[in-house]
């Protein structure tokens, strides 16, 4: 039982202090893109410009294959559930509310989160076995500044716009499959589709998209940072990383439907 405790008591305290690293790598972040310029350590654009390629552009092809998949999931189960009421009609509905605040961001978050949380963790992660981000202090360098702040902005732009791509794929597929089904045209189906979504329904997405590129960063940054142990410590930490920054979506995905709701 005192092992328990103690091991709880150690988990708490490294949780905590995780998310103080976490708000102070934010709270740097902002100062630096602020008033970095003036202590001659600025953000360079042309570090964000390369993280928004890496986590943006290159991850268009599977962000698309994605969510035309869950936009003609989405719509398989919804024309099978109505059915049952004989309400397949009114499919259109529950498919563009579901895919607008829920779907696009959460497989957008899930998405960036395996492929630009790991790789910053390993990034971070290799660097600071390495003594590279000491090196980095030495030479008047900001880690932050160098290494957290660029993939912090191009995550908050890029995650959003394959949010907003992502709706729009998923609500193609749905409608091409609920056209065939119901025999009805595709821009009948998309017609439908803007006259219940509302801006708010698209700034509700996106806003969490934004948020959840916040949390990508932040974890995989601090996971990266307390890297220990070689190689095999290297991969605990990019795994951790991942989990971590799955559960954050979907626990942060669940408060905000929760708020919102309430």
């Amino acid at each position: 039982m005192l092992g328990l405790v103690e091991s709880l008591g150690r988990g708490t305290v490294r949780g905590v202090e995780g998310v103080g690293h976490a708000a102070m790598l934010f709270a740097e972040s902002l100062y630096l893109a602020i008033l970095g310029r003036r202590r001659r350590q600025p953000v360079r654009l042309a570090s964000v410009g390369a993280q928004m390629m890496q986590t943006g552009i290159a991850a268009l092809p599977i962000a698309t294959l994605l969510s035309g998949a869950i936009g003609a999931m989405l719509a398989i189960q919804s024309l099978y559930s109505l059915g049952l009421f004989g309400a397949e009609s009114f499919a259109y509905v529950g498919i563009a509310l579901s895919v607008a605040r829920e779907f696009s961001p959460l497989i957008i978050g899930i998405l960036v989160a395996g492929r630009s949380g790991s790789a910053l963790a390993a990034r971070l992660g290799t660097m600071t076995l390495n003594q590279e981000i000491d090196a980095l202090k030495v030479m008047g360098i900001e880690p932050v500044r160098y290494l957290v702040a660029p993939a912090l902005f191009g995550l908050v732009v890029m995650v959003p716009a394959l949010t907003v791509w992502s709706m729009m794929v998923a609500l193609a597929a749905a409608g091409l499959y609920v056209a065939a089904a119901l025999d009805i045209t595709l821009v009948a189906f998309l017609s439908d589709v803007a006259t219940v979504l509302t801006p708010g329904d698209v700034l509700h997405g996106l806003g969490k998209s934004a948020a959840f590129a916040v949390l990508i960063a932040l974890i995989g940054a601090v996971n990266g940072a307390a890297t220990t142990g070689g190689a095999e410590g290297l991969g605990r930490a990019t795994t951790r990383a991942v989990v971590q920054c799955i559960s954050a979506i979907v626990i942060a995905d669940m408060v905000v439907a929760w708020a919102l709701a309430a």
